[in-house]
C-alpha cells in the first residue's frame, strides 16, 4: 500500500477537548499529516493559546470554543466549523474528565457530571457530526475510548462505566452509520502522562505499579497516539469499522 494512503491533506478535522493534553496531540498530529484542524475547548484564553503555538509551526489550524455538554452549543459550533472549514471530514470525540471516587461514595451529581462528558458528549457530537457527513457519504469519527473500557480499578467506577460505553457507543455507531459511508473507531489510551494522570505520575508506590503492569515498563507518551489517529482518520483504513484500536503498551495482553 502507498503512503500517500495516510495522507490526510485536503481534510478537514473537528478535535475536541484539544487545548491541552491527548486531544492537543492528535490535533497537532491530523494537521502535520495535512489535515486542515479546528481545536475545541470550554476556555477561550487556553484554546486559542493552543491553536496559536500550532500555527507558529506552520500547521493550519483554527480554534472553536464550545462546552461539548450543552446541545445547542454542540449544534452550533458544528455549523460553524463548516461555515469556517468547509466539509466536516473528521471528527475526534476526545473531551473528557476524570473524577476520582470510591462508588459507595460517589455523589450522583459527580456520577452524572462524568457520564455527560464522557459518554452523553460522544454521541451528541457524533450525531451531529453524522448529520453533516451522511448526506455526502463519507466521514471518520474517531472516539477516545480508553483501557478502562476493557478493565476497572478502585475509585474510577464513573469513568471505567462512561468509556465501557463509549465502546459499545461505537460499535453501535458503526453499524448504523456504515451503510451511509461512515467509518466509526475508538483508540484505547493505556496509562499516559497527562495533565489529567499527574497526581499518579508523581505517586512512587502508582509509578511502580503501572511500570511493572505494563510490559512496556513506563508510562506511554501522547505522541505516541498519532499514528492511531492518522490510520483511522486516512483512507488507509477504509475498510476498519466498530473497532477499538489499544494503544496501552501492553497492558491488556496479559494478567
Amino acid at each position: 500500500m502507498s503512503l500517500n494512503r495516510f495522507d490526510l491533506s485536503g481534510r478537514n478535522a473537528l478535535v475536541t477537548g484539544s487545548s491541552r493534553g491527548i486531544g492537543l496531540a492528535l490535533a497537532r498530529g491530523l494537521a502535520q499529516a495535512g489535515a486542515q484542524v479546528m481545536l475545541n475547548g470550554r476556555d477561550p484564553i487556553r484554546t486559542e493559546i493552543a491553536a496559536a503555538a500550532l500555527r507558529d509551526d506552520g500547521l493550519a489550524v483554527q480554534a472553536c470554543v464550545f462546552d461539548v455538554t450543552d446541545p445547542d452549543r454542540v449544534a452550533d459550533g458544528m455549523m460553524h466549523f463548516e461555515a469556517r472549514m468547509g466539509a466536516m471530514d473528521i471528527l475526534v470525540n476526545n473531551a473528557g474528565i476524570q473524577r476520582r471516587t470510591p462508588l459507595l461514595q460517589a455523589p450522583e451529581d459527580t456520577w452524572a457530571e462524568v457520564i455527560e462528558t464522557n459518554l452523553t458528549a460522544v454521541f451528541r457530537c457524533g450525531r451531529e457530526a453524522a448529520r453533516l457527513m451522511a448526506p455526502r457519504g463519507r466521514g471518520k469519527i474517531i472516539n477516545i475510548a480508553s483501557l478502562m473500557s476493557e478493565a476497572a480499578r478502585p475509585g474510577v467506577g464513573p469513568y471505567a462505566a462512561a468509556k465501557g460505553g463509549v465502546k459499545m457507543l461505537t460499535r453501535a455507531m458503526c453499524v448504523e452509520w456504515a451503510p451511509l459511508g461512515l467509518n466509526v473507531n475508538a483508540i484505547g489510551p493505556g496509562y499516559f502522562a497527562t495533565e489529567m494522570n499527574a497526581e499518579l505520575v508523581a505517586d512512587a508506590a502508582f509509578d511502580a505499579w503501572i511500570r511493572r503492569r505494563t510490559p512496556a515498563g513506563r508510562w506511554g507518551n501522547v505522541d505516541e497516539l498519532i499514528g492511531a489517529a492518522i490510520f483511522l482518520a486516512s483512507d488507509a483504513s477504509s475498510f476498519v469499522n466498530g473497532q477499538v484500536l489499544y494503544v496501552d503498551g501492553g497492558v491488556l495482553a496479559g494478567l
